[in-house]
């Protein structure tokens, strides 16, 4: 099985058929896939669904897929969020213009599908190691998610499971700020029983053991926005 299964792949791709190609082998690898064939409303999915990489033409409808990787990234929300170009622009010069302009990868049509998903994997543990392996890290940070510990400077931190959750998808997207609403899809899967509240009551569970015999507090609370593992405080 993909190591990546479980992963969100955003296509901005304007061409039906080959979108429903590129879905069709994605999704058999186990990528949810959200798609569109307008770089205007690829900047909209992009903030609203938060895929874990993009695929991206360069001619698609609305502003182009060169214009959409460069607001990306400017944004702080989707600065580091995985791009992969695939575009039938093949010259060196836009090659160079892609990564330039902030793309991970570059992939020209026609292309072969298998390699295509190949490539958008390594482009994830390239760019975001914690979807590939096992261990994750931030800062003094570490987390071995197969064993299910968390040690901080070398030192074991004890969690209960939620505030595990919670760390995990705090250590994959670190910078990142996340609303109450967010990290309530994204742990709790917006069980109806829990609240916004509940989110507040485990962060404050989670600093409390991250943060024992006075180590700097690595999560960071946005005002009316959320939280973030930021070191940079």
């Amino acid at each position: 099985m993909n190591a990546l299964a479980g992963k969100h792949l955003l296509l901005v791709e304007d061409d039906r058929a080959l979108a429903d190609l590129v879905t069709f082998h994605f999704e058999r690898a186990g990528y949810a896939v959200t798609r569109t064939g307008d770089g205007d409303e690829a900047l909209i999915l992009a903030e609203e669904v938060r895929p874990d990489v993009i695929l991206l033409d360069w001619m698609i409808e609305g502003i182009s897929g060169i214009e959409v990787c460069r607001r990306l990234r400017r944004r702080a929300t989707t600065a580091n969020l995985p791009v992969m170009m695939l575009t039938a622009r093949g010259e060196e010069s836009d090659r160079i213009r892609g990564f330039e302009t902030g793309a991970d990868d570059y992939v020209t049509k026609p292309f072969s599908p298998r390699e295509l998903v190949a490539r958008v994997d390594a482009v994830l543990r390239r760019v975001r190691p914690a979807l590939a392996g096992e261990r994750l890290g931030y800062a003094d940070l570490e987390m071995d998610v197969a064993s299910h510990r968390v040690r901080r400077g070398g030192e074991q931190v004890p969690l209960g499971p939620t505030e595990f959750r919670l760390l995990r998808h705090f250590l994959e997207h670190p910078g990142r700020v996340f609303s109450r609403d967010r990290l309530l899809d994204a742990v709790w899967s917006h069980d109806p029983d829990i609240d916004s509240r509940t989110v507040d009551v485990h962060v404050r569970r989670l600093r409390q053991a991250l943060n024992a015999n006075g180590r700097p507090d690595l999560i960071r609370t946005v005002r009316s926005a959320g939280y973030s593992l930021d070191s940079e405080r």
